[in-house]
């Protein structure tokens, strides 16, 4: 296994350019792929869930050219792919797989979804049952709940409300709201249970209505759609940084000094951004820019009890915060954390107790006490799960050689990451 040694440092400073948004583009990618006409994405983030997504639409035979490394030309199909029977391979993008599922399904046509053992791992039964609600046909072709996945054409009548669970993941939700146009009826999603991650279900929002597709949101209880609705693409649209993957480099300013990221700022249509008002209160300095966020330490951080449902992505940064604090640290509403690439709970209280720290889980939270003094030259096992290589890349600045094993996890989401990182740590 390739291995990631990062140096024992005290300080971070410099600047920061963050590449385009995983969440913005898969999104962006399929969209552009339903409408009419072409639209030019700009600045995409060129990486393993990105290429899922191109992968597959390629294979459902969309035309896309990429014209430099962060610009890509999409054809749209308006409404209806050429490619009606066809198997995709999906790796362990959820961004892509859970999407797709929904679009094709509703679209009409014989599929077969796959992707690596994790992702079959994953549960989509609530997603599935949504869609068989309409008329969707969707057979599981290894365990109940779970991928892999074979649709069938079905018929699709939208006469009654589209249920889905709302406390399991965002990403079923988004499906949804993305496959709703091509129904081609009046449609109505109503949310049972508290609805999780909601910025990340504004960023889908967002997104469609520069698609021309608007739905009536009904205070998150529930979503409609009037037909006729059609994907309409704009000639030209631009992916702002990854706001998740931001959260590594502001941590890194809150803890040992000054750093700049660009390509991001307060206008951020990403709910992640919620991480610089937590770290904020825990003691950092924030410095809003035209075109960027610096970071700076301020004093040292406490831990505090953060409810962390908007957020569950950047939440697991607070969770390597939270050794750099005076006093425990607790993450609520992170019962997520159980279905992403890894049981990140698991996992990561796994991790943190190999630097000595008191670590205390539920079904839905952690609580970290910090050690004394944080163990050095400690491996970090990161379950190929790409936050959890950057998450704890951190810890070197508590002035620990840190060790991260399989570093090319970072792939699924920010290729150069150890590189931008390693231009930050002294």
């Amino acid at each position: 296994m390739k291995q990631k040694k990062l140096k024992a440092s005290l300080a971070a400073s410099g600047l920061v350019y963050l590449p385009g948004s995983k969440s913005i583009t898969n999104r962006l990618l399929l969209m552009s792929a339903l409408s009419d006409g072409k639209t030019l994405i700009q600045n995409y983030l060129n990486s393993d869930d990105t290429k899922q997504m191109l992968n597959a639409l390629k294979a459902l035979k969309i035309e896309f050219n990429i014209l430099d490394k962060k610009d890509i030309l999409i054809k749209g199909c308006s409404h209806n792919f050429l490619n009606k029977n066809t198997k995709l391979a999906l790796g362990n993008a959820g961004t892509a797989f859970r999407p797709l599922t929904a679009v094709l399904a509703v679209m009409g046509g014989t599929y077969e979804l796959k992707g690596v053992s994790r992702m079959h791992e994953r549960p989509i039964k609530d997603l599935v049952d949504a869609l068989t609600q309409i008329g969707a046909k969707i057979d599981y072709l290894g365990s109940e709940g779970y991928p892999p996945l074979k649709i069938n054409p079905g018929k699709i009548k939208c006469n009654k409300n589209i249920n889905i669970k709302g406390d399991v993941s965002s990403q079923y939700l988004t499906a949804l709201l993305i496959a709703g146009p091509l129904c081609d009826q009046d449609l109505k999603i109503q949310i049972t249970g508290d609805l999780i991650s909601k910025p990340y279900i504004d960023i889908t929002l967002k997104l469609l209505a520069k698609f021309g597709i608007k739905y009536k949101n009904n205070k998150w209880k529930s979503f409609a759609l009037s037909s006729p609705a059609r994907f309409t693409g704009p000639k030209k649209i631009r992916v702002e940084g990854d706001a998740s993957s931001a959260s590594y480099f502001f941590a890194a300013g809150a803890i040992g000094g000054s750093v700049e990221v660009k390509n991001i700022n307060k206008l951020s249509i990403q709910g992640d951004l919620e991480f610089l008002a937590i770290i904020k209160k825990m003691g950092a300095n924030i410095k809003y820019l035209s075109n960027s966020v610096k970071v700076s330490k301020d004093r040292q951080l406490t831990g505090m009890t953060i409810d962390c449902k908007n957020i569950p992505d950047a939440a697991m940064t607070l969770a390597i915060l939270a050794l750099f604090a005076k006093g425990p640290t607790t993450l609520e509403s992170i019962a997520s954390w159980r279905v992403k690439e890894t049981d990140r709970i698991l996992a990561m209280e796994t991790e943190l107790k190999k630097l000595g720290a008191s670590v205390i889980t539920t079904e839905s939270s952690i609580t970290i006490k910090p050690p004394k003094t944080i163990n050095n030259n400690i491996s970090i096992d990161t379950y190929d799960d790409h936050r959890m290589a950057m998450c704890f890349s951190l810890v070197c600045l508590a002035n620990k050689n840190i060790f991260i094993n399989d570093p090319d996890c970072t792939n699924k989401t920010y290729p150069n990451f150890f590189k931008d990182f390693g231009g930050i740590v002294e």
